[in-house]
């Protein structure tokens, strides 16, 4: 009998140990169901769409950074000049490109001394362009406003004009790029383009403080390697670098390297998968070197073009609907190219 009360004790004590035990290794499954729920969480709200991702853009050295200061890279499509392939300027293809295709950027191209654009018919080439940035920021995604021209000095005081009204209408809005000169010939950079771009970044400085401006370089946007050195003075200024794939190859590459490693944030607000003329040919390897260069530098992008033009460069067959909804058999080889590079790499936001 003198044993019973040590065996009671036993069985009572092996019981504690027991349930303090388990106890024990409940907590942390408690703690890490709730930690991997919040991150969860977490993860789809950073999903929701493209700028709430990404937030106000800003530059810093080389590299284009977000509301997080986490190098960003954009991919996206550009549309055709507005003056002659008008029709996608309009929220139903800009809602497919966003939902479908995954952009998370769109360039409205303005067509400036071309035909009958801007300088000949202001209001009607400035609506579609207001019409193309409100659609993206409906669908939260980022655009590009971009003064199409290649002559785009003779018409100075009429920029500063257009982007001063953009930057009082929209500089609030953390979805605009201005694109002040898309692709300059052969002018001088310290002559002709730098003065340029200095008067339109202070007319835009004046109602916009912050948003991105992109700058046209010599010899259609190509010689960027020219402005090392030369910077504008000025916050948040990137470079444009323009290419076609099966024209431009290694050579253009490295002068983009050179650029990048003296400190130079490129931005391609437009290439193709052709040659530079738009047609011609598809060159898939050097698309996808093009591609790797840009991943790898984390080089924002915007293909050409959204068009159903009768080119290799066209992203769409000829008739393609205005308002979106395009099957795969009304995508042209570039387009169905592009629309997976962008799919396979962009996050499909919620």
């Amino acid at each position: 009998m003198l044993q019973r009360p040590n065996v009671l004790f036993a069985i009572l004590l092996t019981i504690l140990v027991s349930c303090t035990s388990s106890s024990e290794n409940k907590n942390p499954i408690t703690v890490n169901d709730s930690s991997e729920t919040e991150e969860l969480r977490d993860t789809e709200t950073s999903l929701t769409s493209a700028v709430e991702t990404h937030g106000q853009l800003k530059v810093s050295g080389n590299k284009i950074l977000d509301q997080n200061d986490i190098p960003v890279q954009l991919r996206g499509m550009s549309l055709f000049w507005s003056q002659w392939i008008g029709k996608y300027y309009n929220a139903e293809a800009i809602n497919w490109l966003t939902d479908d295709w995954q952009c998370n950027i769109v360039r409205a191209a303005m067509a400036v001394d071309e035909g009958l654009g801007y300088i000949t018919n202001p209001e009607i080439e400035k609506q579609k362009v207001f019409d193309v940035i409100d659609a993206a920021i409906e669908n939260d995604i980022y655009v590009i406003v971009d003064w199409h021209s290649h002559h785009a000095e003779n018409y100075l005081e009429q920029a500063k004009e257009f982007f001063t009204e953009v930057a009082k209408k929209y500089g609030d809005q953390p979805n605009i790029i201005y694109e002040i000169y898309n692709e300059p010939l052969d002018v001088s950079w310290n002559e002709v383009l730098k003065p340029y771009h200095t008067e339109v970044i202070q007319s835009i400085r004046m109602h916009d403080p912050d948003n991105i401006i992109v700058c046209g370089t010599r010899n259609w946007s190509q010689r960027v390697d020219e402005v090392i050195g030369n910077e504008i003075e000025a916050s948040n200024i990137a470079y444009t670098l323009h290419y076609y794939a099966a024209t431009h190859k290694s050579e253009l590459r490295e002068i983009a390297q050179q650029a990048i490693n003296s400190g130079l944030a490129l931005f391609v607000t437009e290439y193709g998968v052709s040659e530079a003329s738009g047609d011609g040919s598809i060159d898939q390897t050097e698309a996808n070197r093009w591609w790797q260069f840009l991943d790898d530098n984390k080089i924002s992008w915007c293909n050409w073009s959204i068009a159903d033009k009768q080119e290799l460069s066209a992203a769409l067959k000829p008739n393609a609907a205005a308002n979106g909804n395009w099957t795969m058999e009304e995508l042209t080889i570039s387009g169905a190219m592009v629309r997976e590079e962008i799919k396979s790499k962009n996050p499909e936001y919620n």
